[in-house]
């Protein structure tokens, strides 16, 4: 019989191996968890000791993190960035294109959006805004396009209405089509204009997202000091604020949980990838050939295709600056569930990058072996953990307890165990008292139509916080991981967003 060979596969079937990998690994550590407590529960339960321990510690650490970043984010928001940046010779020179892709939103939304634009502190004038339309938007997108224009166009060195159709043979309907349509025609604009692409820094923002006024001139600032900046991505933290008084408590935990994981990864960019708004260079945009058309995640990939184009010399530069966004609502509470559900569950399709990153890292023979390893490991513990954690700490924990037979059960270890379970949780739960205190002080103002009972709502809100761990954290992970290990390729869902007057 012939030995069996990795050169044996076609490229298609490597590929199709590697998207196996992420959800094998998954479904492999819950059968040899269970599995295990069946035939050898006194090992499975040396390990969920051990692997609680790891999380204490891990929560304990991220807490920390997540702590120096709130602090961090303080500091930037008291600071006069528009002073640093008048102190820069190069800053009249400096261009942001800011691209805003829109599918089905309301015109009040939209409208919210612009007018948080205009709050800026950043030359307008100095400022193209491409409003980033679909053809299949029927509800929207380009029939405000007048009154858009109308009201803003004016205040901004260029004002873009596109209109993407999609192209099925080579495209899926989403926002990376969108922008990756949107980026060529603001090309044709800025040659016109002969304005260098390494001046022009990239925004992209979900047209739900209200920025502060002090977010380009601190992007400014950011982008003109670094050594290279055309090789860096910039990440602001989002923050899910527009309507979290409006949202289900559930929604407002599985935000915060969101806003809290980027708040504690600002602090080790060497693993970071971007996520949902962000900036980078026009230059590297360019160079790249913008972003992918034919993917969910295009919000990470671009960083990832960085990578690979500058053979690992491409970094990510966190910015301790909120962008808010509005969170998961749609007409009632059963639709706000579905919503957030596949809202995350597309943020866990993230993990199609790690068989492209896998694929490309290893045939780039430039790039250093530390960075593919560390970037490639980053990921597959991150959406592990993200698909397992949460079930292992809080549902199979206690399992091979119960199916320990009597000589296991008379062990020291089997008979402390549950009373060190429930030290281990009760220690974790400061990470949890740190979020509680946190998500207080970063709310924005009350609306008049609540009561200030609503506060004591919001903090009592936390004890839900297991079950968005397992309903709208590993279960969505687990859904995205297993779709992708049997080829079951998700599409783009368009998040339903509402807010009440």
């Amino acid at each position: 019989m012939r030995r069996f060979h990795w050169f044996y596969l076609s490229q298609y079937q490597a590929y199709r191996a590697l998207e196996i990998l992420p959800g094998a690994i998954v479904w492999s550590t819950f059968i040899v968890a269970i599995g295990l407590s069946f035939v050898r529960p006194l090992w499975v339960i040396y390990y969920i000791l051990l692997f609680d321990l790891y999380w204490l510690l891990k929560i304990l650490y991220l807490s920390y993190f997540q702590l120096i970043t709130f602090i961090r984010m303080k500091k930037v928001m008291r600071t006069d960035w528009l002073a640093k940046c008048q102190t820069l010779k190069n800053f009249q020179k400096t261009i942001h294109l800011i691209i805003l892709p829109t599918f089905g939103e309301s015109l009040e939304v939209i409208q919210g959006c612009f007018d948080s634009l205009l709050n800026s502190e950043f030359p307008l004038k100095q400022c193209i805004v491409v409003y980033a339309t679909e053809k299949a938007d029927a509800k929207g997108g380009k029939k405000y396009a007048t009154t858009l224009e109308k009201k803003f166009a004016h205040h901004f060195f260029g004002f873009l209405t596109t209109e993407h159709t999609l192209n099925p043979q080579e495209e899926i309907q989403g926002k990376g089509s969108n922008i990756h349509d949107a980026g060529i025609k603001a090309r044709t604009f800025i040659d016109r204009h002969q304005i260098p692409y390494e001046d022009i820094i990239v925004s992209v923002f979900d047209i739900d997202t209200q920025i502060p006024k002090q977010y380009f001139t601190y992007l400014t600032y950011m982008y003109r000091t670094q050594p290279h900046p055309t090789r860096a991505s910039y990440q602001p933290i989002p923050v899910f604020h527009n309507n979290i008084w409006d949202a289900p408590a559930i929604v407002r935990v599985a935000s915060y949980g969101t806003t809290f994981w980027m708040m504690t990864e600002q602090t080790r960019p060497e693993k970071l990838l971007t996520f949902s708004s962000h900036s980078m260079s026009f230059r590297a945009l360019v160079d790249i050939g913008f972003w992918r058309r034919d993917i969910v995640s295009e919000d990470s990939r671009v960083f990832v295709q960085c990578l690979i184009e500058y053979e690992g010399n491409y970094s990510m530069v966190p910015m301790h600056i909120p962008v808010s966004m509005d969170s998961v609502l749609s007409e009632n509470w059963w639709k706000t569930l579905k919503t957030l559900y596949q809202q995350q569950r597309r943020w866990a399709w993230g993990v199609e990058n790690i068989p492209y990153m896998i694929w490309n890292f290893f045939s780039n023979k430039a790039m250093p072996l530390k960075i593919k390893i560390r970037y490639i490991f980053a990921q597959l513990e991150g959406m592990h953990a993200w698909a397992t954690a949460p079930i292992l700490i809080l549902l199979l924990g206690y399992l091979p307890l119960r199916l320990a037979d009597d000589a296991v059960q008379s062990t020291i270890i089997a008979q402390n165990a549950p009373s060190i379970l429930q030290w281990l949780m009760r220690i974790s739960s400061i990470g949890l008292l740190l979020s509680v205190a946190m998500s207080t002080v970063l709310l924005p103002p009350r609306p008049k139509r609540y009561k200030k009972t609503k506060y004591l709502i919001m903090i009592v809100q936390w004890l839900l916080l297991p079950i968005s761990l397992i309903c709208f954290g590993s279960v969505c992970a687990i859904d995205a991981q297993t779709r992708l290990m049997f080829g079951k390729y998700l599409g783009f869902h368009v998040t339903k967003k509402t807010r009440k007057i």
